[in-house]
């Protein structure tokens, strides 16, 4: 591709109205017309001629902002519903991964067992399956009523806070998922903080049960510096366990929600089990 400055319509205009006005001087010269008539002459066709093209160019300018602008407008309309159905589809995610998703997890770890201890974990496992289903169908109404209003954007819940932990860390508990939780002391956290890490617990937690079943799991919430660090490990899947697969796209929210305030989050093997560790700076979203 050719690297030169390309000439732009306006020069090119006056590059044209310099010829018109050196040939206008040329046939002047050639018809004999020369002295103080020939200057009137040329200084009146070239007042014209400059005036032409300033009017000429205003409008073609008007015309090409008028048009930028009307892109430009079409173009944050197409960012704002992309941004939207992200947002919407974020909120599904969770509803079905930890809602539906874990009644199927729920579901799958009883469904072996037999005699009278697998009687009644299976009687147990219907309460939690009954009241996980009504919580899922209670957050669709509610979510479906959002939607409806019209009106500014409004959050489809509200956003996740630290003293929201233990219950996230119960819900896996509820599904299997034996959690011993460790919160220290963080002092002051913002909230968009305070959602990173939480998304980070639950879709690590969604992941243990998903892939590894019924098992233990350690979540950490510490300070580090001027870092909030979280850490999630778990020993491996159940023996017998069936992985259950998911799209992957909760932790990707999760990193997406991290990497936004400028920290890290990555996930390892650590021998049979899994470990997810992220970072999140505490100066950040305040």
């Amino acid at each position: 591709m050719d690297a030169s400055p390309r000439p732009t319509w306006r020069s090119r205009t006056w590059i044209a109205a310099a010829g018109m006005i050196a040939l206008l001087v040329v046939l002047l010269s050639m018809l004999g017309l020369d002295g103080p008539q020939s200057l009137t002459v040329v200084l009146a066709c070239a007042g014209a001629v400059v005036l032409g093209v300033l009017g000429w160019a205003t409008v073609r300018s008007q015309r090409q902002r008028r048009e930028y602008e009307r892109s430009l407008t079409e173009w944050a309309a197409d960012r704002a519903a992309q941004q939207e159905r992200l947002r919407i589809a974020r909120e599904l995610h969770d509803l079905a991964s930890h809602g539906l998703g874990l009644i199927t997890m729920r579901a799958a770890a009883v469904a072996g067992l037999t005699g009278t201890a697998g009687d009644a974990e299976r009687r147990s496992a219907l309460v939690d399956i009954e009241e996980a289903g009504r919580s899922a169908m209670s957050e669709l109404r509610r979510m479906l009523t959002v939607l409806r209003e019209p009106g500014d954007e409004v959050p489809l819940h509200p956003p996740a806070r630290l003293a929201d932990v233990p219950g996230i860390v119960a819900a896996a508990e509820a599904f299997g998922v034996r959690t011993s939780l460790r919160v220290d002391d963080l002092g002051e956290v913002p909230l968009a903080v305070q959602a990173a890490v939480c998304a980070t617990i639950r879709e690590a937690l969604s992941n243990i049960g998903r892939h590894a079943g019924p098992v233990p799991a350690v979540v950490v919430v510490e300070r580090d510096a001027d870092d909030v660090r979280v850490i999630i490990v778990d020993e491996g899947p159940a023996t017998g366990w069936v992985p259950q697969p998911g799209a992957g796209h909760g932790l990707q929210g999760a990193r997406e929600r991290v990497h936004a305030l400028g920290g890290t989050l990555r996930g390892e093997q650590l021998g049979a089990g899994f470990r997810v560790e992220a970072r999140v700076p505490l100066g950040a979203g305040s």
